[in-house]
């Protein structure tokens, strides 16, 4: 999605350890009307029935809620941490967050997502692939069907997109970045 490309260059920061910044259109401050366009592309790459979307808290959020608001249909979000608030029976994965480089246990309650379902993931970044992983583990748990997974941002050189579509999986990137050093993004076409 050029648009995306465009902001990541205009707007995105390279950090020590392959850390791409966004914070100040995607992540902490959000451009709403970007966030629409892509919810908007998002469908027309997956132009078939979605009756839940998912995502893990907290940089997926926005993204997720633009994307169900465009399909009409809920989005749930799976908590990095157990909560007072939680009840009933959950499902839970492990992921590794290559950011945080840390484990979490992610939670959702079981009721959310039904066997009926037909759930979209998406998230803000794919690296190594652990976020989505975990979010696959739940959704195969609660005996759903995973349609795909839509990132914002791919860093292609790391291979979990790779990983996940060798495994069958339907995943789709908005902007696939194909190498980036301290000053350069190079995005693949």
């Amino acid at each position: 999605m050029k648009e995306l490309e465009q902001r990541i260059i205009r707007d995105g920061k390279i950090l020590d350890n392959d850390i791409l910044k966004v914070g100040s259109f995607l992540n902490h401050q959000v451009d709403t009307k970007l966030l629409v366009d892509m919810a908007k592309e998002t469908k027309k790459l997956f132009n078939e029935e979605i009756t839940k979307v998912l995502t893990l808290e907290a940089s997926g959020i926005a993204f997720a809620c633009m994307v169900a608001a465009e399909y009409g249909v809920p989005f749930v979000f799976a908590k990095k941490s157990k909560t007072a608030n939680l009840s009933g029976e959950l499902v839970t994965a492990k992921v590794h967050s290559y950011t945080h480089n840390d484990d979490n246990v992610i939670f959702v309650p079981k009721e959310y997502i039904n066997k009926e379902d037909k759930v979209l993931i998406v998230d803000d970044f794919l690296a190594n692939g652990g976020a989505l992983t975990g979010l696959i583990e739940v959704v195969e748990s609660c005996g759903a069907k995973v349609v795909g997974c839509c990132v914002q941002i791919e860093k292609e050189y790391q291979n979990g997109g790779n990983t996940l579509r060798n495994k069958g999986y339907k995943v789709v990137a908005l902007a696939s970045i194909k190498a980036m050093t301290s000053n350069i993004i190079q995005f693949n076409e």
